[in-house]
């Protein structure tokens, strides 16, 4: 019994010692890019909800905080993993998602700023899951086309009919509730991977062919909502409607040409405090930067999302393991992609889509899962065998 406990402290001293082995490992400027924008974030959610008068002035803060705890503890979880052990478990994590956007549309689902994308869990809790659709469609769509790679690794028609199949039965359930800016980023998700994969160019033809397609079939069918359509009408002639589905664009270019270099200061932005612009601690944040930061800080956060970028680049591009390099490169697309609609619809240079600004904006579900793709990229990076490291 003796020897038992033995080996029993041993075997639990050398875990120890592996895990703190493995955070050592990790990119640290990846972590240090992701805190930095978190705790800004944390800031300017403070900055843009204090002034509400239906909640306690730290209520949203302090529950902010709550949510990046939980995203920390999912990021180290999964980067802990070995992403090799998520091939298999890819069809289980895309299933798990489906149900969740199935019973979105049923009556367990609730509204909430004109989309039906939402679960209340109670307690001030939901859960989106079109958000967990993300890196499940990525995990998936790798997985299908490392599996049914041909010898060359060159992707079969039998993969890319598939990886078709399960990224629209997504985008269409996302598209029922309907959630635009979401179903954008399935879409290029899906596109980049395919990409990445090496696809033909006839098969990139067809994938384009489909997208126009379906867009062109979802404006003539009628399934865009009245406030949707009037947000693209407003993008193509902001002053048609200033005060209409114009009023979100005028102002958040109001707001952020107010800070001018340095910006007001934290907590002293006119614009913020008197709510002006609407969702500011959301799909709007980029609104406080401008103000309350200026140029130089919305620079700063630029830079600071441009470093998340760049280290998950390199990641993929390191990384020898094909189903890495898929995983790797497919959340970068989701990240590059979602950063440029946020802070292009902020600046009116896209249309207003609702998608938040990563580890910036407030929130539950999207934390967790940008958490989760990070965490994927870094137990790429920790054992990927072009690091030297093995396979842990």
């Amino acid at each position: 019994m003796i020897q038992q406990a033995a080996v029993r402290r041993r075997s639990f001293a050398s875990r120890a010692v592996g895990q703190g082995s493995a955070i050592r490992r990790m990119d640290g400027l990846l972590l240090l890019a992701v805190a930095a924008l978190s705790i800004i974030g944390t800031l300017l959610v403070w900055s843009s909800t204090r002034s509400w008068t239906s909640v306690e002035p730290t209520a949203m803060v302090k529950k902010h905080v709550l949510n990046l705890f939980i995203g920390a503890a999912l990021l180290m979880a999964v980067a802990m993993a070995d992403y090799r052990w998520l091939k298999p478990a890819a069809p289980i994590a895309y299933g798990v998602a489906l149900v969740g956007l199935l019973l979105v549309i049923t009556p367990l689902g609730s509204t909430i700023n004109g989309s039906h994308s939402w679960i209340l869990l109670g307690g001030g809790f939901a859960v989106q899951p079109s958000e967990l659709a993300k890196p499940a469609l990525v995990l998936m769509l790798a997985m299908l086309l490392t599996e049914t790679a041909a010898r060359t690794d060159r992707p079969r028609a039998i993969g890319i009919a598939l990886c078709l199949a399960v990224a629209g039965v997504a985008t269409i359930l996302v598209m029922l509730q309907p959630d635009l800016g979401t179903t954008m980023v399935l879409a290029v998700i899906t596109g980049g991977v395919l990409v990445l994969a090496g696809v033909r160019k006839r098969w990139i033809a067809v994938v384009l062919a489909l997208g126009v397609g379906g867009a062109m079939a979802v404006w003539s069918m009628g399934l865009l909502k009245p406030y949707q359509v009037a947000r693209f009408t407003a993008f193509i002639n902001p002053a048609s409607d200033p005060r209409g589905a114009g009023y979100n664009s005028t102002q958040a270019l109001v707001a952020v040409g107010s800070g001018e270099l340095f910006g007001k200061g934290l907590f002293h932005g006119g614009q913020t405090t008197g709510r002006f612009v609407p969702e500011q601690h959301t799909d709007f944040i980029f609104t406080v930067v401008g103000e309350e930061f200026g140029f130089v800080g919305a620079v700063a956060v630029v830079l600071l999302l441009g470093v998340v970028l760049l280290r998950s680049l390199r990641i993929a591009r390191q990384c020898d393991d094909r189903f890495g390099t898929l995983v790797a490169g497919g959340i970068v697309c989701w990240l590059a992609f979602q950063t440029f609609i946020n802070v292009g619809m902020t600046i009116g240079i896209m249309p207003i889509t609702g998608l938040p600004l990563p580890f910036v904006s407030y929130g539950g579900t999207a934390t967790f899962a940008n958490m989760i793709g990070i965490g994927l990229l870094q137990a790429i990076h920790l054992r990927d065998r072009s690091y030297g490291r093995g396979a842990g």
